[in-house]
């Protein structure tokens, strides 16, 4: 199984990135996936999930109303549009999938995620 992250860069404040996310080898097709981020120097954290039909959709409160994730079922993908960045959305962004979750709180807990992707870089300058 692997999940490929791609899409992230140097952008101005105020701009944005789409990120991409292709998961290959899961012949059962993808469940959740979810996205989170790492800060340079800080730990990993959520920032956004979406359900397998995509009817539950959930966002880390610093990134609600400025990113939007989303999903392509036939193409085992997931992507996170990333509109009015500022520096501290800095990060290696990982995108994560795992089993279908109860919880709102289960979808932003990075241990109910089996499979990571690599990570893709977007650092945001002032």
């Amino acid at each position: 199984v692997q999940l490929q992250a791609s899409g992230g860069g140097l952008v101005q404040a105020g701009g944005s990135l789409r990120l991409s996310c292709a998961a290959s080898g899961l012949t059962r097709g993808t469940y959740t996936m979810a996205w989170f981020r790492r800060a340079p120097g800080k730990k990993r954290v959520f920032v956004a999930a979406i359900t397998r039909s995509g009817d539950r959709i959930f966002y880390a409160d610093s990134v609600k109303g400025r990113f939007t994730i989303s999903r392509d079922n036939a193409k085992n993908t997931v992507f996170l549009r990333m509109n009015s960045l500022k520096p501290e959305d800095t990060a290696v962004y990982y995108c994560a999938e795992g089993p279908s979750l109860a919880s709102s709180r289960a979808h932003w807990t990075a241990p109910n995620y089996k499979y990571w992707g690599q990570g893709t870089e977007v650092t945001v300058s002032s």
